[in-house]
């Protein structure tokens, strides 16, 4: 029996390229994803940090003692004078514009989601990009996880035939407080959590129409917005696509969720986000497949969202400055697509449901 004959197949895709020759990083910012997920991965790949920079300047010594990072940066300055560096911004939303304003014209930066506050941010950060030449990619990290690699190659291969309904649905307790910069923030759950989800959607089956989004608050987190949201997005006549989101699941995790499931024509997929259950300490991700009227498969996965995602946006563009990769996978031109959908749902929300009417 031959590989392709195999359903699914054993040879899907679940990693990115490394880059032949990978340039030196500078880091900018010095908090817990840097701490938990970029670090580790670079160290692991090899990848050259050679300095970091965070307001907070003990963090930035915590962080390079960790990892070996030869140099702390005393001021942004200092950061964005390093030689032939690719940058890697990951700071709150609301400081990135004046971070990558200050970065040298020409420059490569990956940049951690979101693209801003909101959809005027975004227009601005791109219009900062472009003014300055930037080469910028936005980490959404999320499409290059193993499990959503290998589902997108098998989009590409037909493997599903024509999708037909998209579902994510997460049902489980978020510990917002891990991260104390979001307290009283305006907007939450879409712009911080569901935007991966968003994201993902678009890259998978292109842009939607429209959305209908309803995001409410939970009374035992009031320190927070929108805790729980349900979003569609129109995709047409003939594609379902849901997002259901409960970050507030207090009653334990028999019944804890967090999947994508898609359906097609000649196959279905259900993909789990293992790193939302018992958050931080999370649980593997997996993927199975199925074709009409058999059963489940499930795939050998390398890796998940955490860490192994988290390997893809800086290979991709490293490469893409290498040009060994002929395509910038989560560039500023795209992501802010991903952020126009965000407002779209912030809009819906807002406006409200359709009234019922009167039948007195």
């Amino acid at each position: 029996m031959t590989t392709q004959s195999l359903f699914p197949p054993a040879d899907l895709r679940q990693a990115w390229p490394r880059p032949s020759a990978p340039r030196p990083i500078v880091v900018i910012g010095a908090g817990s994803i840097v701490r938990d997920a970029h670090l580790p991965v670079y160290q692991r790949l090899g990848f050259p940090v050679v300095g970091i920079f965070d307001v907070n300047p003990e963090a930035s010594r915590d962080k390079a003692r960790a990892y070996s990072i030869a140099r702390v940066f005393g001021s942004i300055d200092e950061a964005v004078a390093a030689k032939d560096a690719i940058f890697d911004v990951a700071i709150p939303p609301e400081k990135i514009a004046g971070v990558v304003q200050r970065l040298p014209p020409g420059a490569a930066v990956l940049i951690q989601k979101p693209m801003g506050r909101d959809l005027a941010d975004a227009r601005r950060i791109m219009a900062i990009c472009r003014e300055r030449r930037l080469v910028a990619a936005m980490n959404f990290q999320l499409r290059f996880a193993p499990n959503m690699l290998a589902l997108k190659d098998a989009l590409e291969r037909g493997l599903l035939g024509e999708l037909l309904d998209v579902e994510v649905r997460l049902n489980l307790h978020t510990p917002w407080n891990y991260w104390a910069f979001l307290k009283r923030v305006p907007r939450l759950e879409v712009l911080l959590h569901s935007i991966h989800y968003l994201d993902l959607i678009r890259s998978m089956l292109g842009e939607p129409r429209g959305v209908y989004c309803k995001g409410v608050r939970h009374p035992a987190m009031p320190d927070y917005p929108d805790v729980r949201t349900s979003i569609i997005l129109d995709y047409g006549d003939t594609i379902r696509c849901s997002l259901t989101m409960n970050h507030a699941h207090t009653f334990g995790a028999r019944f804890g969720m967090s999947q994508l499931k898609l359906e097609g024509t000649a196959g279905a997929a259900i993909a789990k986000m293992g790193v939302n259950l018992n958050y931080p300490e999370g649980e593997p991700d997996t993927l199975e497949f199925a074709r009409t009227d058999s059963d489940w498969s499930t795939i050998a996965l390398r890796g998940s969202w955490f860490l192994e995602a988290f390997e893809g946006p800086m290979s991709n563009l490293q490469r893409f400055v290498a040009r060994e990769d002929r395509k910038l996978v989560s560039s500023v031109e795209d992501a802010i697509r991903t952020m126009a959908v965000v407002e779209a749902c912030y809009d819906s929300s807002a406006h409200g449901a359709t009234p019922i009417q009167s039948i007195d």
